[in-house]
């Protein structure tokens, strides 16, 4: 049977996003002077849609949120395997509002920004190959 067409649909929108998310943070990082808390903040958004996009695909609802922990653990549950992906991936959760908003936050390091970039990429990757070709389509 062929997999369902709305729900390739609806995973590939969220890897859409996850892969322009990546594709963000890394223009962010080229930036002169580099845009380091938006690259991070595109880091977590990664992670969180192609999260999203793997629960989207097994039918599984989720609410509205940026805990990467939550989410990972979700995901951990219907694949054991992505556990040492997603796992590095729960100190990224603090990216999302971090370097957002004014206060007393220091800046990110480049280190930092290219580490996010790395486990970011590690989890989409993974995802996507979980998930049937179809949903790449849009890619």
């Amino acid at each position: 049977m062929p997999p369902d067409p709305v729900r390739v649909a609806d995973a590939g929108a969220w890897l859409a996003k996850a892969n322009l998310d990546l594709r963000s943070a890394q223009v962010d990082v080229e930036a002169d002077p580099p845009l380091l808390g938006d690259a991070l903040f595109h880091c977590q958004q990664a992670v969180e849609k192609a999260l999203k996009a793997f629960l989207t695909w097994h039918d599984e609802p989720f609410r509205k949120t940026h805990d990467l922990v939550e989410l990972g653990g979700r995901c951990v549950s219907l694949d054991r395997g992505l556990e040492d992906i997603v796992r590095p991936a729960a100190r990224l959760t603090e990216y999302a509002w971090k370097f957002r908003y004014p206060g007393e936050v220091s800046e990110p390091t480049r280190a930092e920004a290219a580490t996010a970039q790395a486990v970011a990429a590690g989890v989409v990757a993974a995802i996507e190959q979980r998930l049937p070709h179809d949903t790449r389509a849009g890619q």
